[in-house]
């Protein structure tokens, strides 16, 4: 016979989970990490005195963001021996909601585990000092601090202005069909001067180990690709935002997926974040 206290405590868990998620996704920059955390924490509350809890989405908010700052330890350990680049997971067509971008996520990688919970969690998500204070057992002034230095070393990652996102999209799907027809004329025409190009192969795929900068050696890489591509297939399968950006996901020729996100600053494109590492790409299938 089912227990109608669990049955209980699992009906008020879960209109919370995607809350939780976004919380451990942007934290930790891993979709598979961010879903055990939310599923440690479902745990912990179905042991929890629950009648003793006032608040179940602080109480939840707060459990999962201390199991994330005990995992960022460890995963950072991992990063100093990571092949290649290192992006963050990709999640394709989020609202978006908190305006976190894929280059705000790889600026809160330089962040301290402490500076990143209360950025994200006062300017991400409102919560007041007060609220991070209790959250990441610090005081309210402390919590201020760490919010102002996160602050100064994100500044730059934030967007000045958002394309509209059907332009966004239009520009993605574009430079797909340029990249893979080898158009260069027409790549070119779409790239800024001191464009970059980021792959997360993790050391599982192909992809170059070093970020690639400037238009020159950007258009010189993507003649080469788009000769493989030409020879052996590149399917688009969709175009959408990829952590806030435009972007798409395809089907390369090893028969696995990969996505491509696009930055862009006034009307050119000033980055483009590729992550092939099948490790990554998991939760997209």
């Amino acid at each position: 016979m089912s227990d109608p206290m669990h049955e209980d405590a699992a009906a008020r868990f879960d209109p919370l989970r995607p809350k939780l998620m976004r919380v451990a996704y942007r934290m930790l920059g891993s979709v598979a990490d961010a879903e055990d955390m939310v599923q440690e924490a479902f745990i912990r509350w179905m042991r929890a005195d629950r009648a003793a809890v006032r608040e179940p989405e602080a109480f939840l908010r707060r459990t999962v963001t201390r199991l994330c700052l005990d995992q960022l330890k460890s995963a950072r350990r991992q990063r100093e021996t990571y092949v290649g680049p290192w992006l963050p997971d990709p999640v394709v067509e989020e609202e978006d909601e908190e305006d976190v971008t894929l280059p705000l996520m790889l600026a809160l990688e330089r962040l301290s585990p402490l500076e990143r919970a209360a950025f994200l969690l006062h300017d991400v998500f409102g919560l007041g000092f007060e609220e991070v204070a209790a959250t990441i057992k610090r005081d309210p002034a402390a919590c201020r601090q760490l919010a102002t230095r996160a602050r100064a070393h994100v500044r730059e990652a934030r967007p000045r202005f958002r394309i509209e996102k059907e332009r966004g999209l239009e520009f993605a799907e574009a430079f797909f069909t340029a990249s893979r027809s080898g158009d260069m004329k027409t790549l070119g025409a779409m790239l800024a001067a001191d464009v970059s190009v980021h792959a997360d192969g993790g050391g599982k795929r192909a992809a170059a180990i070093e970020p690639i900068i400037g238009f020159d050696a950007v258009i010189k890489v993507h003649e080469k690709l788009a000769a493989l591509f030409q020879a052996h297939g590149s399917k688009l399968l969709r175009v959408g935002l990829v952590n806030g950006l435009p972007g798409f996901i395809t089907l390369e020729a090893d028969g696995e997926l990969q996505t491509t996100a696009l930055e862009i600053e006034d009307g050119k494109i000033a980055a483009i974040y590729v992550v092939r590492n099948p490790d990554k790409l998991r939760h997209l299938h």
